[in-house]
């Protein structure tokens, strides 16, 4: 989709967007609200994104049937857990109504060199949840390193992701385009059909629209759609409301 406008901007990241709640003190109010926030008068979101306690309660208030994804975390925020551990939660998850699955990968244990971790990891929750859509979190604001960041992206591809995502949004820095530039060629040098997610920090239209650029760029036009581009956010949806609805945005400056 060629983007010409502030509101084709905010429309196109409406659709991809994962409307994140995985605040420490979340509880059952805070998702009947996000549910319905999740639906607007504009359309829906892609997803929401919650603790795995409140799959079931989404589930219910969403329906079967609902357009509106719901994603969980697994693994989340430390990545340390172990592999049986991961595997129940992503099996309870499942079962309690998830269509999603963002998945943390023993990042700490890649910094030390032990690539089989992370292989390990993604390939039995890939298992796991083989019905479901695996997102597998890298946390790229802590590896740093560009070339680890796209070796963590090429394990968890042939490990078995849908998606590779830059970031939990709990760590010092979360997505940034620098992430984003390497682990979208890493994708495109794949040559296999693997999403993208940029988590943490992107807050505004202007933000969400640097990414679809540069996703654009690396990857060509009509690549991004809700099948292989998600946003993880939470704040980013006033920011669409306010544009698809005529008001001001941070948007406004950046040149159409």
């Amino acid at each position: 989709m060629e983007i010409n406008t502030p509101r084709e901007a905010a429309s196109l990241a409406l659709s991809l967007l994962d409307l994140t709640n995985l605040r420490d003190d979340c509880d059952a109010a805070a998702i009947e609200v996000l549910c319905r926030r999740a639906r607007t008068p504009h359309g829906s979101v892609a997803a929401i994104c919650i603790w795995p306690r409140f799959v079931a309660q989404a589930r219910s208030i969403l329906g079967a049937g609902s357009t509106v994804r719901i994603a969980t975390v697994v693994n989340f925020p430390s990545g340390d857990l172990p592999v049986p551990t991961v595997v129940e939660e992503t099996r309870a998850a499942v079962a309690d109504g998830a269509d999603e699955i963002d998945l943390v990968i023993p990042y700490k244990a890649l910094l030390d060199g032990d690539e089989s971790a992370v292989t390990d990891m993604v390939a039995a929750v890939r298992e796991a949840c083989s019905q479901s859509c695996l997102k597998v979190i890298i946390e790229a604001g802590e590896l740093k390193d560009s070339s680890l960041i796209r070796r963590a992206s090429e394990l968890a591809i042939d490990a078995g992701a849908d998606f590779i995502k830059t970031s939990t949004g709990k760590v010092a820095v979360n997505a940034t385009l620098e992430a984003a530039d390497i682990m979208l060629r890493t994708i495109r040098d794949s040559k296999k059909r693997i999403g993208f997610k940029p988590a943490g920090g992107i807050g505004t239209v202007a933000d969400a629209d640097l990414y679809l650029r540069l996703a654009e760029t690396i990857m060509g036009p009509n690549w991004v759609m809700p099948s292989t581009f998600r946003f993880g956010a939470s704040s980013l949806l006033d920011d669409i409301t306010a544009v698809l609805s005529g008001q001001p945005s941070s948007l406004a400056a950046s040149g159409y």
